[in-house]
């Protein structure tokens, strides 16, 4: 495959391509800036060598055997990922998610990098009761429909708390926030 340079991929976010054996093909100047790893440095090489990200515990996360890149390889969405890596000012932590691009015989993936949001109170505590319960119950596989009739209240009262666990989690969907919640141990 060939080389592509900094600006193959554009993105105002730190972003960077590799393909199925984990090499980088692509590496944006907003992932040079988040990692002081310049375009230069990182393509060519392995993702799992220029990030050494590792997890919330500690466990490495990038390596040959990569389980995010695995799954994007078999076609399965892969939930952003909370990592810390090396970064030339030492360790930073970011999110990460992944996306497959079908690029003909040779499939392509993106990681999309951002820096992790410093929270200045826990998610447990700047959710309401109310809305713990409807995550609850979210991640319990129940529609906003069935909460609203379990909980004796409108559906548009449970999609008002499903709009602000989506905003003071920082996620988009509701499968994000519940996989964040679960991270997170908000609930099981």
């Amino acid at each position: 495959m060939t080389e592509r340079s900094e600006s193959a991929f554009r993105s105002g976010d730190a972003l960077f391509a590799f393909d199925s054996e984990l090499r980088i093909v692509s590496w944006n100047d907003a992932a040079k800036e988040l990692t002081g790893v310049s375009a230069e440095e990182a393509v060519g090489r392995y993702c799992w060598d220029v990030l050494g990200g590792h997890a919330e515990g500690g466990a490495r996360a990038c390596h040959q055997g990569c389980s995010a890149a695995r799954l994007a390889r078999e076609g399965w969405p892969v939930p952003c990922q909370l990592l810390h890596i090396k970064a030339h000012d030492g360790k930073r932590k970011i999110e990460v998610s992944t996306v497959a691009i079908d690029h003909g015989e040779r499939p392509l993936f993106l990681h999309l990098m951002r820096p992790a949001e410093p929270q200045s109170r826990s998610a447990r505590d700047s959710l309401t009761a109310r809305q713990t319960e409807v995550l609850g119950l979210l991640a319990d596989g129940l529609a906003a429909k069935v909460i609203a009739t379990r909980l004796g209240v409108a559906e548009t009262t449970i999609r008002s708390h499903i709009h602000a666990i989506l905003v003071e989690l920082g996620t988009h969907s509701q499968l994000e926030a519940i996989a964040k919640a679960r991270r997170l141990r908000l609930v099981v």
